[in-house]
Protein backbone atom coordinates (compact mmCIF):
# COMPACT_ATOMS: atom_id res chain seq x y z
CA UNK A 1 0.00 0.00 0.00
CA UNK A 2 2.72 2.50 0.98
CA UNK A 3 4.97 1.54 -1.92
CA UNK A 4 2.22 2.01 -4.50
CA UNK A 5 1.28 5.38 -2.98
CA UNK A 6 4.90 6.54 -3.19
CA UNK A 7 5.11 5.30 -6.78
CA UNK A 8 1.96 7.25 -7.77
CA UNK A 9 3.21 10.43 -6.11
CA UNK A 10 6.70 10.33 -7.60
CA UNK A 11 5.37 9.52 -11.08
CA UNK A 12 2.88 12.39 -10.86
CA UNK A 13 5.67 14.71 -9.71
CA UNK A 14 7.71 13.92 -12.82
CA UNK A 15 10.20 11.34 -11.54
CA UNK A 16 10.87 8.75 -14.23
CA UNK A 17 13.91 6.75 -13.14
CA UNK A 18 12.07 4.74 -10.48
CA UNK A 19 13.04 1.27 -9.32
CA UNK A 20 10.48 -1.02 -7.71
CA UNK A 21 10.42 -4.71 -6.84
CA UNK A 22 7.38 -6.37 -5.32
CA UNK A 23 7.49 -9.53 -3.24
CA UNK A 24 6.57 -11.57 -6.32
CA UNK A 25 9.83 -10.43 -7.96
CA UNK A 26 12.28 -10.14 -5.07
CA UNK A 27 12.32 -11.93 -1.71
CA UNK A 28 13.70 -9.26 0.58
CA UNK A 29 14.39 -11.84 3.29
CA UNK A 30 17.20 -13.35 1.20
CA UNK A 31 20.40 -11.32 1.55
CA UNK A 32 22.12 -12.49 -1.64
CA UNK A 33 19.04 -11.63 -3.73
CA UNK A 34 18.75 -8.18 -2.16
CA UNK A 35 22.43 -7.45 -2.74
CA UNK A 36 22.21 -8.66 -6.34
CA UNK A 37 19.28 -6.31 -6.89
CA UNK A 38 21.19 -3.35 -5.43
CA UNK A 39 24.30 -4.18 -7.41
CA UNK A 40 22.31 -4.26 -10.65
CA UNK A 41 19.92 -1.33 -10.08
CA UNK A 42 22.18 0.98 -8.00
CA UNK A 43 19.39 3.07 -6.43
CA UNK A 44 20.40 6.50 -5.15
CA UNK A 45 17.46 7.04 -2.79
CA UNK A 46 15.62 4.30 -0.90
CA UNK A 47 12.17 4.44 0.69
CA UNK A 48 12.08 1.35 2.91
CA UNK A 49 8.34 0.67 3.17
CA UNK A 50 8.44 -3.12 2.83
CA UNK A 51 7.20 -5.11 5.82
CA UNK A 52 5.08 -8.06 6.87
CA UNK A 53 2.06 -6.44 8.51
CA UNK A 54 -1.28 -7.40 10.01
CA UNK A 55 -3.86 -6.77 12.71
CA UNK A 56 -4.28 -8.25 16.18
CA UNK A 57 -5.15 -11.75 14.91
CA UNK A 58 -2.14 -12.02 12.59
CA UNK A 59 0.22 -10.48 15.15
CA UNK A 60 -1.01 -12.87 17.85
CA UNK A 61 -0.85 -16.11 15.85
CA UNK A 62 2.16 -15.58 13.55
CA UNK A 63 4.61 -14.00 15.97
CA UNK A 64 7.72 -15.81 14.74
CA UNK A 65 7.08 -14.77 11.13
CA UNK A 66 6.44 -11.17 12.10
CA UNK A 67 9.73 -11.01 13.97
CA UNK A 68 11.92 -13.00 11.56
CA UNK A 69 10.58 -11.68 8.27
CA UNK A 70 10.70 -8.05 9.32
CA UNK A 71 14.17 -8.37 10.85
CA UNK A 72 15.49 -9.91 7.65
CA UNK A 73 13.78 -7.43 5.31
CA UNK A 74 15.01 -4.44 7.29
CA UNK A 75 18.55 -5.69 7.88
CA UNK A 76 19.12 -6.74 4.28
CA UNK A 77 17.94 -3.47 2.76
CA UNK A 78 19.70 -1.16 5.20
CA UNK A 79 22.99 -3.06 4.88
CA UNK A 80 22.74 -3.18 1.08
CA UNK A 81 22.00 0.55 1.03
CA UNK A 82 25.23 1.13 2.94
CA UNK A 83 27.25 -1.34 0.87
CA UNK A 84 26.13 0.09 -2.48
CA UNK A 85 26.44 3.73 -1.37
CA UNK A 86 22.84 4.88 -1.43
CA UNK A 87 22.74 8.67 -1.01
CA UNK A 88 19.78 8.67 1.37
CA UNK A 89 17.49 6.09 2.95
CA UNK A 90 14.16 6.60 4.72
CA UNK A 91 13.07 3.73 6.98
CA UNK A 92 9.39 3.54 7.91
CA UNK A 93 8.58 2.10 11.31
CA UNK A 94 5.26 1.98 13.12
CA UNK A 95 3.53 3.62 16.07
CA UNK A 96 3.48 0.22 17.81
CA UNK A 97 7.18 0.67 18.69
CA UNK A 98 6.23 2.85 21.64
CA UNK A 99 5.53 1.61 25.19
CA UNK A 100 1.95 0.61 25.91
CA UNK A 101 1.79 3.05 28.82
CA UNK A 102 3.50 5.96 27.07
CA UNK A 103 2.17 9.45 27.81
CA UNK A 104 -0.27 10.70 25.15
CA UNK A 105 0.25 12.07 22.60
CA UNK A 106 3.36 9.92 22.19
CA UNK A 107 6.62 11.78 21.67
CA UNK A 108 9.60 10.29 19.86
CA UNK A 109 11.55 10.38 23.13
CA UNK A 110 9.20 7.72 24.58
CA UNK A 111 10.97 4.97 22.62
CA UNK A 112 12.36 2.19 24.85
CA UNK A 113 11.14 3.79 28.08
CA UNK A 114 8.78 0.90 28.97
CA UNK A 115 7.29 -2.45 27.86
CA UNK A 116 5.43 -2.70 24.55
CA UNK A 117 1.88 -3.92 24.00
CA UNK A 118 2.12 -7.73 24.01
CA UNK A 119 0.03 -8.55 20.93
CA UNK A 120 2.36 -6.79 18.49
CA UNK A 121 5.66 -7.00 20.38
CA UNK A 122 7.53 -9.11 17.73
CA UNK A 123 6.65 -6.66 14.96
CA UNK A 124 7.58 -3.71 17.17
CA UNK A 125 10.96 -5.23 18.06
CA UNK A 126 11.79 -5.67 14.38
CA UNK A 127 10.88 -2.04 13.70
CA UNK A 128 12.95 -0.82 16.64
CA UNK A 129 15.87 -2.81 15.22
CA UNK A 130 15.44 -0.87 11.96
CA UNK A 131 15.59 2.45 13.81
CA UNK A 132 18.75 1.36 15.61
CA UNK A 133 20.34 0.16 12.37
CA UNK A 134 19.74 3.58 10.82
CA UNK A 135 21.23 5.27 13.89
CA UNK A 136 24.29 3.04 14.15
CA UNK A 137 25.13 3.06 10.43
CA UNK A 138 24.73 6.83 10.53
CA UNK A 139 26.99 7.14 13.58
CA UNK A 140 29.68 4.74 12.36
CA UNK A 141 29.73 5.44 8.63
CA UNK A 142 28.26 8.96 8.34
CA UNK A 143 25.48 7.87 5.97
CA UNK A 144 22.23 9.80 5.58
CA UNK A 145 19.81 7.17 6.90
CA UNK A 146 16.66 8.55 8.57
CA UNK A 147 13.60 6.93 10.14
CA UNK A 148 9.96 7.96 10.42
CA UNK A 149 7.12 6.46 12.46
CA UNK A 150 3.72 6.60 10.73
CA UNK A 151 0.47 6.15 12.59
CA UNK A 152 -2.19 3.63 11.46
CA UNK A 153 -2.58 3.82 7.68
CA UNK A 154 -5.42 3.19 5.24
CA UNK A 155 -6.02 3.86 1.56
CA UNK A 156 -5.84 2.36 -1.94
CA UNK A 157 -4.41 -1.18 -2.16
CA UNK A 158 -5.13 -1.87 1.50
CA UNK A 159 -5.39 -5.46 2.75
CA UNK A 160 -9.00 -6.56 3.32
CA UNK A 161 -8.26 -10.16 4.31
CA UNK A 162 -10.04 -10.68 7.64
CA UNK A 163 -7.27 -13.00 8.85
CA UNK A 164 -4.46 -10.47 8.41
CA UNK A 165 -5.90 -6.99 7.93
CA UNK A 166 -5.79 -3.97 10.23
CA UNK A 167 -8.87 -2.65 11.99
CA UNK A 168 -10.13 -0.09 9.45
CA UNK A 169 -10.14 -2.30 6.31
CA UNK A 170 -11.46 -5.23 8.39
CA UNK A 171 -14.40 -3.11 9.55
CA UNK A 172 -15.10 -1.91 6.02
CA UNK A 173 -15.23 -5.47 4.73
CA UNK A 174 -17.27 -6.84 7.63
CA UNK A 175 -19.89 -4.12 7.47
CA UNK A 176 -20.11 -4.20 3.65
CA UNK A 177 -20.51 -7.99 3.71
CA UNK A 178 -23.22 -7.75 6.37
CA UNK A 179 -25.13 -5.25 4.23
CA UNK A 180 -24.88 -7.38 1.08
CA UNK A 181 -25.90 -10.53 2.96
CA UNK A 182 -28.69 -8.66 4.79
CA UNK A 183 -27.37 -9.63 8.21
CA UNK A 184 -28.98 -7.93 11.20
CA UNK A 185 -25.73 -7.60 13.16
CA UNK A 186 -21.93 -7.41 12.86
CA UNK A 187 -19.62 -8.74 15.57
CA UNK A 188 -16.46 -6.73 16.32
CA UNK A 189 -13.52 -7.80 18.49
CA UNK A 190 -12.95 -6.01 21.81
CA UNK A 191 -14.83 -3.36 23.72
CA UNK A 192 -14.70 -0.66 21.06
CA UNK A 193 -13.27 1.79 23.58
CA UNK A 194 -9.61 1.94 22.40
CA UNK A 195 -8.65 5.11 20.55
CA UNK A 196 -6.86 5.02 17.20
CA UNK A 197 -5.33 7.63 14.92
CA UNK A 198 -5.49 7.16 11.14
CA UNK A 199 -3.61 8.68 8.21
CA UNK A 200 -4.40 8.29 4.52
CA UNK A 201 -1.52 6.60 2.72
CA UNK A 202 -1.36 9.40 0.12
CA UNK A 203 -0.67 11.85 2.96
CA UNK A 204 2.09 9.55 4.20
CA UNK A 205 3.62 9.39 0.69
CA UNK A 206 3.78 13.19 0.63
CA UNK A 207 5.34 13.16 4.10
CA UNK A 208 7.99 10.67 2.93
CA UNK A 209 8.94 12.83 -0.04
CA UNK A 210 8.95 15.88 2.22
CA UNK A 211 11.30 14.19 4.69
CA UNK A 212 13.63 13.03 1.92
CA UNK A 213 13.93 16.64 0.81
CA UNK A 214 13.88 18.44 4.16
CA UNK A 215 14.99 16.16 7.01
CA UNK A 216 18.41 14.77 7.85
CA UNK A 217 18.67 13.92 11.51
CA UNK A 218 19.59 10.92 13.65
CA UNK A 219 16.36 11.16 15.65
CA UNK A 220 13.27 9.39 14.39
CA UNK A 221 10.23 11.51 13.53
CA UNK A 222 6.51 10.80 13.97
CA UNK A 223 4.01 11.14 11.11
CA UNK A 224 0.35 11.29 12.09
CA UNK A 225 -2.92 13.14 11.56
CA UNK A 226 -3.01 14.53 15.11
CA UNK A 227 -6.57 13.25 15.70
CA UNK A 228 -7.89 10.00 17.11
CA UNK A 229 -11.28 8.41 17.68
CA UNK A 230 -12.64 5.33 19.41
CA UNK A 231 -13.23 2.08 17.55
CA UNK A 232 -16.92 2.62 18.34
CA UNK A 233 -16.83 6.00 16.57
CA UNK A 234 -14.87 4.54 13.66
CA UNK A 235 -17.40 1.73 13.30
CA UNK A 236 -20.31 4.18 13.29
CA UNK A 237 -18.57 6.31 10.64
CA UNK A 238 -18.03 3.27 8.39
CA UNK A 239 -21.58 2.09 9.04
CA UNK A 240 -22.91 5.49 7.94
CA UNK A 241 -20.76 5.55 4.77
CA UNK A 242 -21.82 2.03 3.77
CA UNK A 243 -25.45 2.72 4.78
CA UNK A 244 -25.70 -0.43 6.88
CA UNK A 245 -28.71 -0.43 9.20
CA UNK A 246 -27.95 -3.48 11.35
CA UNK A 247 -26.59 -3.68 14.89
CA UNK A 248 -22.92 -3.58 15.93
CA UNK A 249 -22.04 -6.08 18.68
CA UNK A 250 -18.70 -5.89 20.49
CA UNK A 251 -17.18 -9.17 21.71
CA UNK A 252 -15.58 -8.06 24.98
CA UNK A 253 -13.91 -11.46 25.48
CA UNK A 254 -11.47 -10.64 22.66
CA UNK A 255 -8.38 -8.39 23.07
CA UNK A 256 -8.45 -4.64 22.54
CA UNK A 257 -4.73 -4.13 22.02
CA UNK A 258 -3.13 -0.90 23.20
CA UNK A 259 -5.75 1.51 24.61
CA UNK A 260 -4.46 4.63 22.85
CA UNK A 261 -1.78 5.37 20.24
CA UNK A 262 -1.92 9.05 19.35
CA UNK A 263 1.37 10.33 18.01
CA UNK A 264 2.83 13.73 18.77
CA UNK A 265 3.63 14.85 15.22
CA UNK A 266 4.58 18.40 16.14
CA UNK A 267 8.14 17.94 14.86
CA UNK A 268 7.15 17.28 11.24
CA UNK A 269 4.26 19.79 11.42
CA UNK A 270 6.71 22.48 12.51
CA UNK A 271 8.90 21.64 9.52
CA UNK A 272 6.02 22.47 7.16
CA UNK A 273 4.20 19.21 6.30
CA UNK A 274 0.56 18.64 7.18
CA UNK A 275 -2.07 16.01 6.26
CA UNK A 276 -4.69 16.98 3.70
CA UNK A 277 -7.28 14.14 3.64
CA UNK A 278 -9.88 14.01 6.43
CA UNK A 279 -10.85 10.56 7.68
CA UNK A 280 -14.47 10.46 6.52
CA UNK A 281 -13.59 11.59 2.98
CA UNK A 282 -10.73 9.12 2.87
CA UNK A 283 -12.86 6.16 3.95
CA UNK A 284 -15.59 7.14 1.47
CA UNK A 285 -13.00 7.16 -1.34
CA UNK A 286 -11.43 3.80 -0.48
CA UNK A 287 -14.82 2.15 0.00
CA UNK A 288 -16.05 3.17 -3.44
CA UNK A 289 -12.79 2.23 -5.17
CA UNK A 290 -11.98 -1.03 -3.33
CA UNK A 291 -12.13 -4.32 -5.25
CA UNK A 292 -15.00 -6.06 -3.44
CA UNK A 293 -14.69 -9.32 -5.37
CA UNK A 294 -15.15 -12.17 -2.94
CA UNK A 295 -16.52 -10.03 -0.10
Amino acid sequence: MVGSALWRLLKNDGYSNLVFAGSDILDLRVQRDVEAFFETKRPEYVFLAAAKVGGILANSTRRAEFLYDNLMITSNIIHASFKYEVKKLLFLGSSCIYPKDASQPIQESSLLTGPMEETNEPYAIAKIAGIKLCETYRDQYNVDFISAMPTNLYGPNDNYDLQSSHVLPALVRKIHSAKIRKLDKVEIWGTGRPLREFLHVDDLAKACKFLMENYSDRATINVGSGKDLSIIELTETIKEIIKYEGKIVFDTSMPDGMYRKLLDSSKILNLGWKPEIDLKSGILEVYHTADKTGW
